[in-house]
């Protein structure tokens, strides 16, 4: 675990390392344990995804990448419009969706609604008055910040319908206290019904394709760890080579010219320089590919695998997955996944956990 330095004492950022070893994956059953697969499926609302990979083995999966943009909708609705008639049975008891409304959690009130559970995050004076047992949200004792509620239901539970207190008290709050309309994003991750509820709020609809940036001439280090470093089972200096080649995974995806293979920055301006010795590193064409939008975790795993079928064992390639934000300060959660070159099976994962 790599602990980075923190913004002040009440907040902090933790990133897991795993470098491990992981089976060839079924197409035809997904996998869902294990690591970085369960990392994967773990994340929340996935705001972006970005691939860096060689040119070479692009042109082995761009097919695959094209044919499968993930697409979501911007609607407004209230929320009793959810816990409600042909869209409530349609879209939660019987189909699986995610939504997210607008606002920032920590400071707004936000919902979001998630394999069938609806989840609440409320200001203390709106906890109050919708009248639902909840439980104490964020860091307690933190200054300049007001207490929070967050307020969970089940709305699959086979007690989730008129008639039944808890539901009942649910449908209150939302006819008299959360009774304005609100943006929500939604994606949906199983059949649409026919006809669709969703068509009466009048959604636009969203399709995130990939965008290619293909010649990134970029000075590539070693990926895989040094076999002196395997061998002396040595965490320390195992740690320190995996965050190198974070950071420089890191540098590509923000389209950094301090990795670029023609970089002449003056060194009193930037100091960094690619992770290893002159005679380990080669030059390369890369390309990055990115998504954003509103993505489901079960659309990055079906990415992944995808792009391990589709690529030579012997190449290697990095996707990375970030959350939309969480807290006053909006970090999210994010995980990067490196596959090195020649090393089938092997793989890096980076979970990086931010303040809450």
């Amino acid at each position: 675990m790599l602990s980075f330095p923190t913004p002040n004492v009440y907040q902090s950022a933790k990133c897991f390392l795993t470098y491990g070893t992981m089976s060839h994956p079924d197409p035809t059953q997904l996998p869902t344990k294990g690591k970085p697969w369960s990392t994967l499926l773990s994340q929340g609302f996935i705001h972006r995804v970005d691939l860096v990979i060689p040119r070479e083995a692009l042109k082995k999966v761009r097919a695959k990448l094209d044919a499968q943009c993930p697409v979501h909708y911007r609607v407004i609705m209230k929320l009793g419009d959810i816990i409600s008639g042909e869209f409530f049975k349609e879209y939660i008891k019987i189909g699986n969706i995610m939504m997210l409304s607008e606002g920032r959690i920590g400071t707004d009130n936000v919902f979001t609604l998630k394999d069938g559970t609806l989840t609440l995050y409320l200001e203390k004076e709106t906890y109050e008055r919708v009248g639902i047992v909840g439980q104490p949200h964020g860091v307690k004792g933190r200054r300049g910040t007001k207490p929070r509620w967050i307020v969970q239901y089940d709305l699959r539970n086979p007690s989730s319908f008129a008639g039944k207190k808890g539901f009942d008290r649910l449908v209150y709050a939302c006819d008299n206290v959360l009774n304005q309309p609100v943006t929500w994003l939604f994606c949906n991750l199983s059949k649409t019904p026919d006809p669709d509820p969703l068509q009466s709020h009048f959604p636009t609809k969203y399709s995130s394709s990939p965008l290619y940036v293909e010649t990134v001439r970029a000075i590539v280090p070693s990926l895989k760890p040094p076999q002196a470093i395997l061998e002396s089972g040595g965490r320390d200096n195992l740690v320190e080579f995996a965050t190198c080649i974070y950071e420089w995974l890191s540098l590509l995806r923000l389209e950094s010219p301090r990795a670029n293979a023609d970089d002449k920055i003056d060194p009193y301006l930037s100091r960094y320089a690619v992770p290893g010795a002159p005679e380990e590193l080669q030059e390369a064409i890369l390309c990055k590919v990115s998504w954003q939008g509103f993505m489901s975790p079960t659309w990055t795993r079906q990415t992944l695998v995808d792009i391990i079928l589709a690529t030579s064992s012997q190449s290697w390639f990095s996707l990375s997955v970030a959350s939309f934000g969480k807290g006053v300060s909006g970090e999210g959660t994010e995980c990067s996944i490196l596959r090195p070159p020649n090393s089938p099976g092997e793989y890096f994962l980076w979970d990086i956990h931010g303040h809450e």
